[in-house]
């Protein structure tokens, strides 16, 4: 599978890197033993075309969309899919909802600064003309609603509701964290499942729905009391909204917050259970979660508990942590089977191993591309190649010692000085881009390195560790079999 086609066609120029505004690399809470830990790996916030995003959505096609109001909502969310083949989500508001794009602008940038395996994150937004866009990852696997009060196969166990309860949580923790203590109209359409079928938070409710922020859509009898008072949302408002969720995981349906208390204070609890649930939880932690739910319905807003305290509360609650979501839900995961004939390249690559794919470039050096640093030293007499030879011994010194700063900044040169390029040089300043978090140039110059060697496995399995760090699994895949396959006919070349 060659790599010199539409999946990257939209990433900038190694030359011209794309201005982004930084991820977060703040380490997430604890987890209570699941993989919260790792980073995040999604794509640099950046402002997309209007073209692009009309192209990724066919148009805005009605069949693209995946709100679940389909196109009575006030602002439909669609199915889209970029030119480099990432499925996303991409929001668009009702005319005149944000006249300002500055403003529009500069709200969306930052929630893009957000991340967290717990959310849905932002990655980009477009305000041409009237059209104002977010564009955030996409989630395959539905909402909450859909499998709380609209399932087809099963019901969502207990088990996974507690963990819907404690990812949430999670989010909005970190989400206070960063200043960001306001989220809109929290409500089981705003949480999605991705493709291991974890529950994750959508980031579209950390941005009003218009410059005026009309922050509830739902039915008033769910909104929090001071919103109905006042019209204005506080941070414990949130608290509010979860205790409203937290009703949903526990009854299945959709119970108006003052119906639920009058059965709590009637100590009629097994009324508010969902009966689909019987025999998967012990009585204790059912209880334990509607008090839970009851503390955070509290009517005065300073009687509500702290974003902390959801946690601690919750997550002595969850029981079997070592399953994952997939199995819980009972849903189909495409996992991708590893080419068995890797080299140890392909393998530290395809575990991402980032120590041991630097280790191994190091020891490879420029053997793969013969003759070319004879032709350099046959002209050394010349000033203009004694300078390419300085910039690349400077380049090669600071990619060994892991100054990868300025290996970039010594390849780019060297890049610009050379008249036959270097696939060395190129995968050399792709994986420097990757220790810089700069997966999409890593990934631009992987491919250069390609061109330069067309059979080369080095260059395919640096493009499976940028798609990897891209989150494009799939292509990622693709690549290391398709470094594994040309690995193989070397090998087989060789014998014979």
């Amino acid at each position: 599978m060659g790599c010199l086609h539409s999946k990257t066609a939209h990433l900038h120029s190694p030359e011209d890197p794309p201005t982004a505004l930084p991820d977060s690399k703040k380490p997430d809470p604890g987890s209570g033993g699941d993989d919260v830990d790792q980073e995040v790996q999604v794509p640099a916030f950046k402002e997309y075309g209007l073209s692009e995003l009309r192209r990724a959505t066919n148009e805005f096609n009605t069949d693209y969309i995946v709100s679940e109001s389909g196109e009575k909502a006030p602002n439909v969310v669609y199915r889209g899919k970029l030119e480099n083949n990432r499925l996303v989500a991409v929001k668009r508001f009702s005319k005149l909802s944000w006249p300002d794009a500055q403003q529009f602008m500069a709200e969306a940038a930052g929630v893009g600064k957000v991340r967290h395996k717990r959310l849905v994150n932002l990655i980009g937004c477009c305000a041409e003309g009237d059209e104002r866009l977010l564009v955030a990852e996409y989630m395959p696997n539905d909402t909450l609603s859909k499998h709380l009060f609209h399932w087809d196969k099963q019901p969502l166990p207990w088990e996974m509701r507690v963990r819907v309860a404690y990812h949430v949580a999670q989010a909005l923790d970190h989400c206070s964290i960063e200043n960001r203590k306001i989220y809109h109209d929290l409500n089981a359409y705003r949480i999605l499942f991705d493709e291991d079928g974890d529950p994750r938070l959508s980031s579209f409710g950390l941005m009003k729905n218009s410059r005026d922020g009309k922050s509830y859509s739902t039915n008033l009898a769910y909104t929090p009391p001071e919103f109905l008072r006042t019209g204005r949302i506080i941070p414990e408002s949130v608290i509010y909204s979860y205790g409203t969720v937290l009703l949903d995981l526990l009854s299945g349906k959709h119970i108006p917050p003052s119906h639920a208390l009058d059965l709590i204070r009637g100590k009629n609890v097994l009324l508010l259970m969902d009966s689909s649930l019987e025999g998967q939880y012990a009585n204790d932690d059912a209880t334990k979660l509607v008090e839970l739910a009851s503390k955070c319905l509290q009517f005065e807003a300073r009687e509500r508990p702290e974003i902390k305290f959801l946690l601690t509360s919750v997550t002595p609650l969850q029981k079997q942590k070592e399953v994952a979501s997939h199995v819980l839900m009972g849903l189909t995961k495409n996992t991708a089977v590893l080419p068995t004939m890797l080299s140890p390249l392909g393998k530290a690559c395809a575990r991402m191993d980032l120590t041991a794919v630097h280790d191994i470039l190091l020891k490879t050096g420029y053997k793969d591309e013969e003759g070319a640093e004879n032709e350099l030293s046959f002209q050394e007499w010349t000033q203009q190649v004694q300078d390419i030879l300085n910039t690349k011994k400077f380049g090669d010194i600071a990619f060994r010692d892991k100054d990868f700063k300025n290996a970039i900044e010594y390849y780019s040169k060297l890049v610009v000085m050379m008249s036959v390029p270097s696939a060395t040089v190129f995968a050399r300043r792709a994986f420097s881009y990757l220790m810089n978090d700069q997966a999409e140039l890593a990934l631009r110059d992987a491919m250069q390195a390609q061109v330069c060697i067309p059979d080369w496995p080095t260059a395919f399995y640096l493009q499976a560790l940028a798609l990897s760090k891209l989150g494009m699994e799939t292509d990622a895949h693709d690549m290391l079999n398709d470094g594994a396959a040309f690995e193989a006919k070397r090998s087989n070349s060789w014998r014979g």
